[in-house]
C-alpha cells in the first residue's frame, strides 16, 4: 500500500469512479448479498487501538486479530513485522494459514494509523481467499480499498488522511473523495452515519464529498428520484440504461413505463418513473 507524505502529491476527485463501482458490483457476486449483509457493523477505533500499554507489536498484532475477526478470516494468522520500506505496508500472499505483514518503520512512531494500514493488508489476503481480483496491479489496489471500506474497515484509512499545509499522509490508493463515496455507499446499505467517528478535518470533508457524489447516483434517470425533467431528457436520447445506484451493475428498463428495477447483482428494487 502507498502513501504520500506531500501536500501536492495527493490527488483529489472521482478519477476512478468506474473502477470502484465495478468493484463493489464485483463483491456483490462473489460474496451474495446476503454475504455482504453478515458485515453490519464497521469496525471501531478501539478494536485496533494500539497504545503504550501494549507495547507496540502486541498491540500491532492485537489490531490484527481483530481485523482478521471483523473481516472473517476465523483460521488466517497474523504476522506483524516493521521495517524500513518505501511503502506503507506490504502482506506475503501465501496458502496460509499464516500470513507476514510487514509496516513501514515510520508507524513504530505514528502507532494511530497502524489499524488502518493493517485493514488494508489483511484485506488483500480476504480478496486472496476469495480468488476475487482484476487483472491490472493499480485496479486491483482499488478493489482492495473498495472493499476494505464497504466491508466496515476502510473508514480508518480515510480518517489517516490529514495535511496541514506543509506536509500530508494518505493511505491507501483511492482518492480521499472516492473513499468517502464509498463509505457513503456502505452506510445507504446499513444505515450507518460515520461522521462521528472522524478525527481528521479533511477525512471529513471528503466525506461530505463522496457522500454528495454518491447521493447523485440517486438522481439518475429513469431513478423516480431523477425529477421529471431530466427523465424526459433521458427519453429523448437515452435507451433506459443505467447504473445501480447501490452497486453500479449496468441495469435496462424500458423508458416508456412506470414501474420497479431489481438488480441482479444486489438485489435492491429500486423506483423508476417514465
Amino acid at each position: 500500500m502507498s502513501h504520500s507524505d506531500e501536500v501536492s502529491r495527493v490527488v483529489h476527485g472521482f478519477p476512478h469512479l468506474d473502477t470502484v463501482r465495478a468493484s463493489i458490483a464485483a463483491l456483490y457476486r462473489r460474496l451474495s448479498p446476503d454475504g455482504v449483509r453478515r458485515y453490519g457493523t464497521s469496525v471501531t477505533a478501539a478494536d485496533v487501538l494500539v497504545d503504550d500499554a501494549d507495547g507496540l507489536h502486541l498491540g500491532a498484532q492485537r489490531a490484527a486479530r481483530a481485523l482478521v475477526r471483523h473481516l472473517r478470516l476465523p483460521d488466517a494468522r497474523m504476522v506483524v513485522g516493521f521495517r524500513a520500506m518505501e511503502h506503507a505496508a506490504g502482506v506475503e500472499l501465501t496458502a496460509g494459514p499464516e500470513y507476514f505483514v510487514e509496516l513501514n518503520d515510520r508507524f513504530r512512531t505514528h502507532r494511530r494509523d497502524i489499524g488502518a494500514a493493517l485493514a488494508h493488508e489483511i484485506t488483500h489476503v480476504l480478496l486472496h481467499r476469495l480468488g476475487l481480483s482484476f487483472p491490472a496491479t493499480a485496479e486491483n489496489e482499488i478493489l482492495t480499498d473498495v472493499v476494505t471500506t464497504y466491508l466496515g474497515a476502510g473508514w480508518l484509512l480515510l480518517d489517516a488522511f490529514r495535511q496541514d499545509g506543509v506536509s500530508s499522509q494518505k493511505l491507501g490508493y483511492l482518492t480521499p473523495e472516492e473513499f468517502g463515496y464509498v463509505l457513503a455507499k456502505r452506510a445507504e446499505v446499513f444505515g450507518e452515519d460515520p461522521s462521528p467517528w472522524f478525527t481528521s478535518a479533511v477525512a471529513y470533508e471528503a466525506w461530505v464529498r463522496g457522500r454528495a457524489e454518491a447521493a447523485r447516483d440517486w438522481r439518475r434517470p429513469p431513478l423516480a428520484g431523477a425529477g421529471w425533467a431530466a427523465r424526459r431528457r433521458a427519453r429523448a436520447t437515452g435507451d433506459g440504461v443505467f447504473p445501480c445506484p447501490v452497486c453500479g451493475q449496468r441495469l435496462r428498463v424500458a423508458p416508456e413505463r412506470r414501474l420497479k428495477a431489481r438488480c441482479g447483482v444486489c438485489e435492491t428494487v429500486l423506483e423508476c418513473a417514465p
